[in-house]
C-alpha cells in the first residue's frame, strides 16, 4: 500500500524544463505537461521516463496520469531502491522509519520515536557519506522524493508495519488523532471494520479542519481495510472528493472510476470533460440522492456515529452535514455552471423546473439567468442582486463565485472582482485549491473591463497553470480565451489568434460555450480595434447565430456596444438598431451606470450628425459613476472623431488626447494608434511616443514584458513557450519585438535593462 501525494499546489511557476524533458516531448498539451511533472515532483529525468509510456489516451489528457510509484518512474526507482539496499541494516532502519514519518503522509514524529525506541541515530552517517540523506534539526532530510519512496518500499511488509505502530504509540498528543489512526491503519495485517471506521472518522475530523490531501489518505485506507463492500465503495467515493477538492485531479478521476456515484461525476466532468454529461450526471445526483448512511465510529463516547453523506465536492463543512436539500443546492449551483459552460438555455430551465419540483431554493444564478434568457428582465435583476448580495469576507467559495458572476451581469465590475477574490482568498483558507482558477476564471472579465491588462493577464497566466495542475482543463480553456481577449487589448496579435484557436478547438470538442464565444469575442475585438471594421462585425454576426456548445447569450450581450459600432462602420445600421433595443432594454431596467453609458454611446453611433453629440455627452456622464474605464477611452474616442467631422476641432483635440493618454496608460496600442490617426486628421500633434520619457521597460506590453522576464531569468524560448502555453515560434516573434522597442541586440543587454527597470519600480 503505497499511495503518492504529489507536492503541494502552489502559486509559483512549474519547474524550469530541460532539453532532455522538452524536445521529445513538445506535442504533449500543455495541461498534460504540467500535470506530468508534478506527478514526479519537478524531476524532469523521471518526466522523460513517464512520458513514453503513457497511453494515447493519457497523453492527451482524456485519461488521468498513472499515480503509482512504479508506474511513475520504475527505472529511476530501482536505482534509488539499489542505493537504498546497499546501505547497511541499521542505517536503512532508520530511513524506513523517517521516510514512513514523512510519506505519504508527513507526522512529524521522527525524533520523539527514535527517543520512545531508544534507536542510535549514527548509523545516518552512512546515508549521508552515500548522499542518500543526512540529518537535519528536524529528522532526516532525503536527497529528492524519490529516494524517500526507495526508503519506504525497500523496507519489508513486517518492518513497516512495526514502524507505522511506533509512530502511532508517540502521537499521542492532543489534536494528533487523524495522524495516530493513520498509523494505525497502515500498521494493519488485513481488513478491519472497526479500523475502517476509525480512519474513516478521522479522514472525516481531517476533511472538516481542511487538511485534505491527509483526509484523502485516511478515507483511502479505510476503503482498503473495509471489509464491508457497499461501504468500501462509499469511501473511495469520499476519498475520491477529497482528492479532487486538495487539487489532484489525476488520483480523483481513477478513484472515481471505480464508483457509480452521480454527483462526483458530474464534477469532474464539469471541470475536465463534456459539460453537457457534466450537467446530466449532477441533475441525476439531485433528483435521485442516494441515501445518508451512518458507519459505527470508535468505541469511544467522544465519536459516536459518523455521517457519511453523497458526495458533494463543492459543500462546505456545515453544509456536508446538514439536512439533504443543502446538498441538493450546491450540486444545482454546480448544475448551473455546467449550463453556463455550455450556454445551452433548455438545460437551465430544466434545473429550474428540478429545483421547484424538489422544493429547493436553488442558486440566484440560475433562476436570474434562466428570467434573462426568457426576457424577464425586471425578475433577473433582482434575483442576480440577491446572488450578488451574498458576496461577503470568509465565506462559502462556491457562492462567492456565484456572487461575481451575479455582479458580472448587472455591470458591477469592481465588486465582482471583490466576490470573485474573496472566493479565492476563502478557498486558499480552507485548503481547497481546485477552488482558486475557477474563481480567476470570472476574475478576468471585471479586470478587462476596468483596463488592467497587466495585472489581469499575469492573474490569469498564473490560474492557468493552476488550472492544468489540478486537472481542470475546462477552466483552463476559460483562461486561454480570456488571455486571447487580454492579447487583443495590449496589441498581441499573434498570442491572441494563437490563444483563441487553441481555446476554440478544446471548446468546441467539449460543448462549452462560454469559452468558445469569448475567444471568438477576442478575435472581433482584434478587428476592431485594428479598423478590421467588417471582419469585427461578422464575428460577432456569427457570435449572435451560434447555439449551445458554440456560443453564449450571455457574451453576446455583453459584446452588443462592440457589435454596433463595427456595425456602423460598415454600414448595416438595421441590425446594429434591433440589437441596441434589447442593450438598452436590459441596461434600463438593472440601472448599471457603464451599462447605460454604453447604451448612450450606441444610440451616439447610430444618431446622424449633430444629434450624436448629445448622446456622447450623456454617455461620458454615465461612464463618470462606472467602473469600466477602458470603455470611456473608447467612448472619448469614438466622439473625438464624431467632432472631427463635424468641425468642432478644439473638443475633438481635447477628448482625442484625453483616450490617447488611457489607452497608453492601458498599454492598448491598437486604440492609441487609432487615437493617433485622429489626432493627425485635426492636424495636431499627438503626444509622444507612449513612456517615452521613463524606462524603456515601460514601452514594452504585458505580454512581451513578461517574456522579457522570463528570458532574463535565463529561460529558453521553449521553456517559454511551455509556461505560456504558446508556440514557440510566437516566443520569437515576441523576443524579436522585445529587441525592438528596447533598441537591444542581445540578452546580456536585455538582463541589464530588466534588471533596472526593476530597480525602478515603487516597492
Amino acid at each position: 500500500m503505497t499511495p503518492v501525494n504529489p507536492p503541494p499546489l502552489d502559486r509559483t511557476s512549474p519547474p524550469r524544463l530541460t532539453d532532455q524533458w522538452r524536445q521529445p516531448h513538445a506535442a504533449l498539451p500543455e495541461g498534460v505537461r504540467v500535470r506530468v511533472l508534478r506527478a514526479v515532483y519537478g524531476d524532469v529525468r523521471a518526466a522523460a521516463e513517464l512520458v513514453p509510456r503513457l497511453t494515447d489516451r493519457q497523453a492527451a489528457g482524456v485519461d488521468p496520469l498513472p499515480t503509482q510509484p512504479a508506474e511513475l518512474a520504475p527505472t529511476l526507482l530501482r536505482e534509488r531502491r539499489a542505493e537504498t539496499r546497499a546501505l547497511p541494516d541499521d542505517t536503512r532502519l532508520l530511513l524506513l522509519l523517517a521516510a514512513a514519518d514523512q510519506y505519504p503522509v508527513p507526522t512529524d514524529a521522527f525524533l520523539r520515536a527514535v527517543m520512545a525506541a531508544r534507536l542510535d541515530t549514527r548509523p545516518l552517517d552512512a546515508a549521508e557519506a552515500a548522499g542518500v540523506a543526512h540529518a537535519g534539526a528536524g529528522g532526516v532530510v532525503f536527497r529528492d522524493a524519490w529516494t524517500r519512496i526507495a526508503a519506504y518500499e525497500t523496507g519489508s511488509p513486517a518492518d513497516r508495519r512495526d514502524v507505522h505502530r511506533l509512530l502511532a504509540r508517540v502521537l499521542s498528543g492532543e489534536g494528533e488523532t487523524p495522524w495516530r489512526s493513520w498509523h494505525r491503519g497502515a500498521g494493519a495485517l488485513g481488513p478491519s471494520g472497526r479500523l475502517a471506521a476509525e480512519l474513516g472518522a478521522a479522514a472525516g475530523r481531517a476533511g472538516e479542519a481542511g487538511r485534505l490531501s491527509l483526509a484523502r489518505a485516511l478515507a483511502e485506507r479505510a476503503a482498503e481495510l473495509c471489509p464491508d463492500p457497499s461501504e468500501q465503495v462509499r469511501l473511495v467515493a469520499r476519498a475520491a472528493a477529497y482528492a479532487w477538492q486538495s487539487g489532484d485531479g489525476d488520483r480523483a478521476r481513477r478513484l472515481a472510476a471505480t464508483t457509480s456515484d452521480d454527483a462526483l461525476t458530474g464534477v469532474l466532468a464539469l471541470r475536465a470533460g463534456n459539460a453537457s454529461e457534466a450537467f446530466d450526471a449532477l441533475l441525476t445526483a439531485v433528483a435521485f440522492p442516494p441515501p445518508v448512511r451512518t458507519v459505527p465510529g470508535p468505541a469511544t463516547p467522544a465519536v459516536g456515529k459518523v455521517p457519511v453523506p453523497s458526495t458533494d465536492l463543492a459543500a462546505p463543512a456545515s453544509v456536508r452535514s446538514s439536512a439533504a436539500s443543502a446538498p441538493a443546492a450546491h450540486l444545482l449551483a454546480r448544475a448551473t455552471e455546467a449550463a453556463i459552460y455550455t450556454g445551452d438555455i433548455r438545460r437551465l430551465r430544466e434545473a429550474a423546473r428540478v429545483a421547484d419540483r424538489l422544493g429547493v431554493v436553488p442558486p440566484g444564478t440560475l433562476s436570474g439567468l434562466v428570467a434573462a434568457f426568457d426576457g424577464r428582465y425586471e425578475d433577473a435583476r433582482d434575483l442576480l442582486r440577491g446572488a450578488a448580495g451574498r458576496c461577503g469576507p470568509g465565506g462559502d467559495p462556491t457562492v462567492l463565485i456565484h456572487a461575481g458572476i451575479a455582479e458580472l451581469l448587472l455591470g458591477d465590475h469592481t465588486r465582482a472582482a471583490t466576490a470573485t477574490v474573496r472566493a479565492a482568498a476563502s478557498a486558499r483558507a480552507r485548503g481547497t485549491p481546485v477552488t482558486v482558477p475557477q474563481a480567476m476564471e470570472f476574475r478576468a472579465y471585471a479586470d478587462f473591463w476596468a483596463g488592467r491588462p497587466r495585472a489581469g493577464e499575469a492573474a490569469a497566466t498564473d490560474a492557468l497553470w493552476q488550472a492544468h495542475a489540478t486537472g481542470q482543463d475546462n477552466g483552463a480553456c476559460h483562461l486561454q480565451a480570456a488571455l486571447a481577449m487580454f492579447a487583443a487589448l495590449t496589441g498581441d496579435a499573434d498570442v491572441c489568434r494563437e490563444r483563441a484557436a487553441t481555446a476554440r478547438s478544446y471548446a468546441l470538442a467539449r460543448g462549452l460555450g462560454l469559452p468558445a464565444a469569448l475567444a471568438q469575442w477576442a478575435l472581433a475585438f482584434l478587428d476592431l480595434s485594428t479598423g478590421n471594421f467588417a471582419a469585427a462585425a461578422a464575428r460577432l454576426r456569427a457570435l449572435a447565430g451560434f447555439g449551445p456548445g458554440h456560443g453564449h447569450r450571455a457574451i453576446r450581450h455583453l459584446a452588443t456596444p462592440h457589435y454596433v459600432e463595427a456595425a456602423v462602420r460598415t454600414g448595416d445600421t438595421r441590425v446594429a438598431r434591433v440589437a441596441h433595443a434589447d442593450y438598452h432594454r436590459w441596461a434600463s431596467i438593472v440601472r448599471s451606470p457603464d451599462d447605460l453609458a454604453l447604451s448612450a454611446r450606441c444610440r451616439a453611433l447610430l444618431a446622424p450628425g449633430e444629434e450624436a453629440v448629445d448622446h456622447y455627452r450623456t454617455a461620458l456622464g454615465l461612464h463618470s459613476h462606472g467602473t469600466r474605464d477602458f470603455e470611456r477611452a473608447r467612448t472619448e474616442l469614438l466622439f473625438g472623431s464624431a467632432l472631427r467631422r463635424l468641425r468642432r476641432r478644439t473638443e475633438a483635440r481635447d477628448r482625442l488626447h484625453s483616450a490617447l493618454e488611457a489607452f497608453d496608460s492601458f498599454g492598448a496600442p491598437h486604440c492609441a494608434d487609432q487615437a493617433r490617426t485622429e489626432l493627425r486628421a485635426l492636424g495636431a500633434p499627438a503626444s509622444p511616443t507612449p513612456h517615452a520619457t521613463g524606462h524603456p521597460t515601460t514601452r514594452l506590453t504585458a505580454q512581451q514584458l513578461l517574456v522579457a522576464r522570463m528570458a532574463a531569468d535565463g529561460a529558453t524560448n521553449r521553456e517559454i513557450a511551455a509556461r505560456l502555453a504558446l508556440s514557440p515560434r510566437t516566443i520569437d516573434h515576441h523576443l524579436r519585438g522585445v529587441f525592438t522597442r528596447l533598441g537591444i541586440r542581445s540578452r546580456i543587454e536585455l538582463v541589464r535593462l530588466i534588471a533596472e527597470g526593476d530597480e525602478g519600480e515603487p516597492g
